[in-house]
């Protein structure tokens, strides 16, 4: 019946890393040429046919006055007339390796499409053995992000793109695909593996139905929301993470516990269960950190409280690096959070990170949220002064790590960095976004390395590092 079901979707738009899965979700409603995304995490790949180019998102944002100020334009590139060189010329003097696709972005791939696939042909049984090893293994891709997860997110892609695709246009969800699933459960009876997939499958249509339900009334869209939230509580209160030994079913009661309307468990109880389980797996920190910020269940303090608590339990793994983790995604949202931040410890966590995860898409993770997050902002939005010298220290990072760590470009991740976790934006299409962090990477290289370039000489990156040519 899945696959059956899965034939019926009427162009469901291929979203990269669908991050429910981690406590919260990425929904993609259709408005005309633009689409609107609010995105919390770190998608790795956005694959949006939209008729609007960069430009034209740009000046459509600018209208809106959303962007009118200096840090908002710094997440979109510097405006031109402050260009000192168009890319083609910086790519002449920055030899430095692009890659549009990146080892990252199709190890998740690969994961995802696995799951859907056989979910489709309705190998559970298969797919639970799978996931059940992925935890098992702790099995991850390069950068760290957790195989069963992603594996989990295809297997329940189809459903949750159908019920999206019908709530955006103002109708109600076909319910055979959720019946179809709750038949796998007839089938499988105690499968920990199928419950997961099933109750993330309730918790994503659950958070459609609260957020992007068109043309339904506010009682109804919570009363329904309520009931897919009840139905996933269901499915995964008899299993215990601990005794199977599952980050996956971890994972999948933090998306639950804040989810909830009250909740029966704390957010900081699930989401140190899940990395006590996987300690490895920067997601979950990122998460936490993030459901720690006080527009959702913590305060400033608290999410302080708890980065140095979290850098303690993974000390043995990260070092310093948790307590880096834990902040990256919450100073993108709330810069506030840089009043209590302790910026000696957040540097060395940084290095701790780069010295035991040397992959790529980390290196390049981290020079973007450097570079652009961490950006001087414009007067009005500037905070206390203390807090600032932080910022500025934390920004003047990107310099050794391209310096120190950077062989290769991955435009994807530093155009992600652009928009703001959290904020709705219109989103051109991938080929533009690519062409964009090149630009903004290669503009940020040439603004921190000006008198190393000067004179005609270029900059080499490889193995070795960054080096210096100098011109003829």
């Amino acid at each position: 019946m899945i696959a059956v079901f899965a034939g019926q979707i009427n162009g469901p738009l291929n979203v990269e890393n669908f991050p429910a899965v981690f406590g919260s979700a990425l929904f993609w409603p259709k408005i005309q040429s633009i689409i609107e995304v609010q995105f919390i995490g770190d998608p790795m790949s956005i694959a949006v046919k939209s008729g609007l180019n960069f430009v034209d998102a740009i000046k459509s944002r600018l209208a809106k006055n959303k962007f009118a100020d200096r840090a908002q334009l710094l997440r979109f590139g510097l405006p031109q007339a402050a260009r000192r060189h168009d890319v083609s010329e910086l790519a002449q003097h920055i030899i430095l390796p692009c890659l549009p696709v990146t080892d990252e972005e199709m190890a998740r791939t690969r994961h995802r499409d696995r799951g859907q696939k056989m979910a489709r042909q309705e190998m559970w049984q298969e797919l639970s053995d799978m996931i059940e090893y992925a935890d098992d293994a702790r099995l991850a891709t390069s950068g760290g992000d957790n195989a069963a997860l992603l594996l989990a997110t295809g297997a329940r892609g189809d459903i949750v793109a159908a019920a999206e695709d019908a709530l955006c246009d103002g109708s109600t969800p076909d319910p055979e695909g959720i019946e179809a699933l709750e038949a796998v459960l007839t089938e499988h009876p105690g499968n920990a593996v199928c419950a997961m997939i099933v109750a993330m499958t309730y918790i994503d249509i659950g958070w459609i139905w609260r957020n992007l339900a068109a043309g339904k009334t506010q009682q109804e869209r919570e009363l329904r929301y309520r009931a897919n939230i009840r139905r996933a509580a269901d499915l995964l209160a008899p299993f215990d993470p601990v005794d199977l030994d599952s980050p996956s079913l971890a994972a999948a009661l933090c998306a639950l516990t804040e989810a909830q309307p009250v909740q029966e468990t704390s957010v900081t109880e699930a989401y140190t269960q899940l990395i006590e389980l996987d300690p490895d797996c920067p997601r979950h920190m990122r998460s936490y950190g993030r459901s720690l910020l006080p527009d959702r269940f913590g305060s400033h303090e608290q999410l302080e409280v708890q980065a140095r608590r979290i850098a303690a339990l993974t000390a043995d793994v990260w070092g310093a690096g948790a307590y880096a983790w834990m902040y990256i995604d919450a100073l993108a949202l709330d810069a506030k959070a840089l009043v209590l931040l302790d910026s000696d410890l957040f540097i060395a966590g940084l290095r701790d990170i780069l010295s035991c995860r040397r992959d790529q898409h980390v290196v390049n993770q981290l020079a973007a949220f450097c570079a652009i997050t961490m950006a001087p902002p414009a007067d009005k939005d500037k905070l206390p002064a203390r807090a600032e010298e932080k910022r500025a220290r934390l920004y003047r990072c990107v310099d050794w790590i391209i310096t120190d760590h950077l062989q290769e470009l991955h435009p994807l991740i530093w155009a992600q960095a652009l928009l703001t976790p959290g904020l709705t934006a219109p989103l051109p299409r991938r080929q533009a976004l690519v062409a964009k962090g090149r630009e903004i990477a290669l503009q940020t290289i040439a603004e921190r390395f000006a008198d190393d370039i000067a004179g005609g000489a270029s900059l080499v990156f490889s193995t070795d590092g960054m080096n210096r040519i100098p011109g003829r």
